[in-house]
């Protein structure tokens, strides 16, 4: 006690004063405004007039303070003695791990400044590319350590094609999955192309015929896209572009025609009108297949005149039917007579048939004079 008393009055005589510091903290000593030390775990002298200190949580593990530029400027020693400067360049990425474990990312041009002995730290870098890709095993393991903020993320959907650009400029295909990219403050799109095969209509479409006859046509395209750049590229919508494909293919062909050509030539004029759509979506990256005139809608009193139309003609067809069986049926009777006229033998079989028919008709059938009687005489049924 009596030691602990003298060494307090001696520290007070000669104008010190005594600190401990824990061992989670580090204290910055400034002395007449510049920095003398950086004071580890333990109890220590310091000057007691013209002396500021700045205590620090190592579990804070940044090493933040307004005297930070200072110390690295005037006391590099102590800088090195007991921290650990990262600094990121322009073209590189860096991953901080403490311990072995993920806990920072180190955009491009930051810095930051640890306690070294709040670590042990490891630096990885990773040099940016043109895309700003993330490698997907690091973006899986900042994803597991809840690191996210540093990119973003993107999938692209089976059967797609992802078109990835870098400040409107396009930098290349991604294929179906998960694709992460660098966040540094350049626009990065990607835009989704569905490469499956596709089916597009085209309803209500009016035409006004050669003939001066409006009709609605319904058409259907089977299409895919085999060219995305070129597709993105060369026209704001490929789906747009071939929807207003078909309509002018279509609207010219069969404004050249009757309306009773395109009744009769449906199929020829189908073709016409495809290959033209195909040879222009073609010069897009869009490959067309099979394209159908589906349907040809009529106004209502066409419709009721063509039904007429097809009525009579069907009708027409029947008289003509109904006549030549009428003439085959009276031709048929004529030959039946004559071969009766000249063989006696036939016309008996006939009559013989006619009475077989005749008796299956009633219950007692009496035939007098025998088979003469039969043949010649009156026949009479008794029920």
């Amino acid at each position: 006690m009596m030691t602990h008393i003298l060494t307090k009055l001696t520290d007070w005589l000669t104008g010190y004063t005594r600190v401990t510091v824990m061992e989670t903290e580090r204290l910055l000593v400034l002395e007449k405004g510049r920095i003398a030390n950086i004071l580890s775990a333990g109890e220590h002298r310091i000057k007691r007039r013209d002396t500021v200190t700045d205590l620090h949580d190592l579990g804070r593990l940044r090493f933040t303070t307004p005297y930070e530029a200072a110390l690295f400027r005037e006391r590099p020693d102590l800088a090195e003695a007991h921290l650990t400067e990262v600094r990121a360049g322009d073209d590189e990425v860096l991953i901080v791990r403490r311990d072995g474990r993920l806990h920072e990312v180190i955009l491009t041009g930051d810095r930051v400044v640890y306690w070294t002995d709040a670590g042990p730290w490891t630096v990885e870098r990773y040099a940016l590319t043109d895309t700003l890709t993330v490698p997907t095993k690091l973006a899986n393991a900042l994803v597991r350590a809840g690191l996210t903020t540093g990119f973003n993320a993107t999938e692209v959907a089976e059967g797609h094609v992802g078109l990835l650009t870098v400040d409107g400029v396009l930098k290349g295909r991604l294929t179906p999955g998960t694709h992460a990219f660098w966040r540094l403050g350049r626009h990065v799109a990607v835009r989704q192309v569905d490469l499956r095969t596709r089916t597009h209509e085209v309803t209500g479409q009016e035409i006004l015929t050669k003939d001066r006859v409006t009709i609605r046509v319904n058409l259907t395209a089977v299409y895919r896209v085999v060219d995305p750049e070129r597709a993105v590229a060369a026209v704001k919508d490929f789906t747009e572009a071939l929807h207003r494909a078909l309509q002018l293919a279509f609207r010219r062909t069969l404004g050249a025609l009757t309306l009773d050509t395109i009744l009769a030539e449906k199929g020829a004029v189908n073709a016409e009108a495809a290959e033209a759509v195909r040879a222009e979506m073609a010069r897009i990256g869009v490959e067309v297949g099979e394209i159908a005139l589906r349907d040809v809608i009529l106004p209502g009193e066409m419709r009721d005149i063509l039904n007429r139309v097809v009525e009579a003609e069907k009708e027409a067809e029947a008289n003509v039917i109904r006549r030549r069986e009428e003439t085959n049926a009276t031709r048929a009777l004529l030959n039946t007579a004559k071969v009766m006229a000249d063989t006696p033998v036939m016309l008996r079989l006939k009559e013989l048939e006619a009475l077989e028919t005749i008796a299956g008709k009633v219950d007692t059938l009496t035939v007098h004079n025998g088979t003469e009687g039969l043949m010649t005489e009156v026949v009479r049924l008794r029920d």
